[in-house]
């Protein structure tokens, strides 16, 4: 062998050894980096995930971080100045020692070299937002949610947050024409305090105003938790169109909009099913296992005595299966209850109390001894202010 061919074949077997400890670094330096440190120490990605390891488990023991892990980062950031990963850990140093300036030029270098990093992304949107600065920590937000899976679900808290504030209005309006499903998410969020209001009527735009937009029963069934009644149902009338004349709304089950509370809300589960049936009729079905309502709407009686009168259409194989009740809204004691079949031979007159602003009228099912499944049809509903001899 020739002192030349025995050069190339020396420089050929390194230049294997290296591709072979290349490849193990890579294979163990995310996720065993002890492993990688062995094969090779002082490789940039094995430096990088032994300080994100090592500052993973301070952060989770609540424990200072040690200097020599930074150091340790830092030196990979010489060694490989396009990892965004050093940059990342440089700025968590310097927020944590207060410096926001030096913080925020770490993450953006971050961001230079990997635009598709969620970590820098979340920083910047984060520190966007704590110092006041809406519209970069938006755009920021808006990266989020293009780049994270199920983004739109992730950044909503933040745009809901921002979305309390008056003066990002505009922004977000923006955001939601440039990000599809963003709108969404981000009104549920708001409906979940009901002090949002405001900002939900301002940011919904007409395609997201609708009786059938998410986020408005999320915050009507929060208004009246809260007891706010007549806001709910202002808010129900302008958006659901559920104007009317009567004290109770569909009594002739033929409008399924708007939705409820305002409106029926009919069962269809293991207590029984309700359902809307041409003609004005109310089908009701009671599989006579569990004890529940069939179906339920929130009215606003003013205090004074009622007078409820139907018809009814099936034999209930006892008659008190089926039963109405009238109760306050905050309360879970009925103020008054009637058998079906009385309701419908005689007809039922109850009183509501001067204390109680708001009332639950529900169709319920009782269980017997022996359960058995019960039928009904109920028509011709109406409920009137009862007369003084009634």
């Amino acid at each position: 062998m020739t002192a030349r061919r025995f050069i190339v074949l020396v420089v050929a077997l390194l230049l294997s050894a290296q591709v072979i400890r290349n490849a193990a670094v890579g294979a163990f330096a995310a996720s065993r980096p002890a492993v990688a440190a062995e094969l090779w120490g002082g490789h940039p990605a094995v430096e990088i995930s032994l300080g994100l390891a090592s500052i993973g488990k301070a952060a989770r023991a609540r424990s200072p971080i040690d200097r020599h892990i930074f150091a340790l980062v830092d030196d990979a950031a010489a060694k490989s100045p396009l990892s965004p990963e050093p940059f990342l850990v440089r700025g968590v140093e310097m927020q944590n020692a207060g410096n926001r300036i030096a913080a925020v030029r770490a993450f953006g270098a971050a961001q230079w070299r990997d635009p598709r990093s969620l970590s820098a992304a979340y920083f910047l949107a984060d520190h966007y937002f704590r110092t006041g600065n809406s519209v970069r920590g938006l755009q920021e937000t808006a990266l989020l949610a293009r780049l994270a899976p199920g983004g739109t679900a992730a950044v909503a808290p933040f745009l809901a947050a921002s979305g309390r504030a008056p003066s990002n209005w505009p922004q977000l309006r923006a955001l939601f024409r440039s990000e599809e499903g963003v709108e969404d998410a981000t009104l549920m969020a708001l409906a979940q305090d009901p002090a949002n209001l405001d900002a939900l009527l301002a940011l919904a735009d007409k395609s997201h105003r609708s009786p059938d937009s998410p986020w408005l029963g999320a915050v009507l069934a929060k208004l009246v938790d809260a007891g706010d009644y007549v806001r709910a149902r202002a808010l129900w009338s302008s958006i659901g169109g559920g104007t009317t004349q009567d004290l109770v709304f569909d009594t002739g089950f033929s409008r399924p909009v708007p939705p409820g509370p305002f409106n029926w809300s009919l069962s269809s589960s293991s207590i029984g099913l309700a359902e809307r049936q041409p003609g004005g009729r109310l089908h009701a079905i009671f599989y006579g296992n569990v004890d529940g309502v069939l179906a339920s709407q929130l009215v606003m009686l003013t205090p004074g005595s009622y007078r409820m009168k139907l018809q009814m259409a099936g034999t209930p194989v006892h008659p008190e299966v089926f039963h109405w009740s009238v109760r306050c809204a905050a309360s879970g004691e009925p103020l008054a209850t009637v058998g079906l079949d009385d309701a419908a031979s005689r007809g039922w007159t109850f009183a509501v109390p001067a204390n109680c602003s708001a009332q639950w009228l529900e169709l319920s099912g009782a269980s017997a001894d022996i359960s058995q499944q019960a039928e009904v049809t109920i028509s011709a509903l109406r409920v009137t202010r009862a007369r003084s001899n009634a």
